[in-house]
């Protein structure tokens, strides 16, 4: 696989712990809360396994803030389908339109990179 398709994938697994950790206790509400945070935390250092490679692989091939902004993009898309299958929270035209300003902000972020050619985009 490609250096630059790793951290994608990684990062994207990561994801989909992170958003279990953060939100999957939500459809638990009568569960003590100390017992969601010890879930949370354990879910979240598999998490961790994934994110924190997929940095350290993504640093030669993508700078912080790029690595960053994959990051909240693919967030997105998790939350999103996370929202609408498991927490059956729809999401609405308000959201789709704040989650497309922020994938132009992405967009912005990555429309001037240069490419290993040294010719900008």
């Amino acid at each position: 696989m490609p250096a630059h398709v790793w951290p994608i994938v990684l990062l994207s697994i990561s994801n989909l712990f992170m958003t279990l950790a953060w939100y999957g206790h939500l459809k638990y509400k009568s569960t003590p809360l100390f017992l969601v945070i010890f879930a949370s935390w354990a879910i979240a250092f598999v998490e961790y396994c994934f994110a924190v490679p997929a940095n350290r692989m993504g640093h030669g091939t993508y700078s912080a803030a790029e690595l960053k902004t994959i990051q909240e993009i693919i967030t997105l898309i998790v939350f999103a389908g996370f929202s609408v299958w498991v927490l059956k929270e729809p999401l609405g035209w308000r959201h789709a339109v704040g989650f497309g300003l922020i994938t132009l902000g992405a967009w912005f972020i990555f429309s001037g990179k240069e490419s290993t050619t040294g010719i900008t985009n």
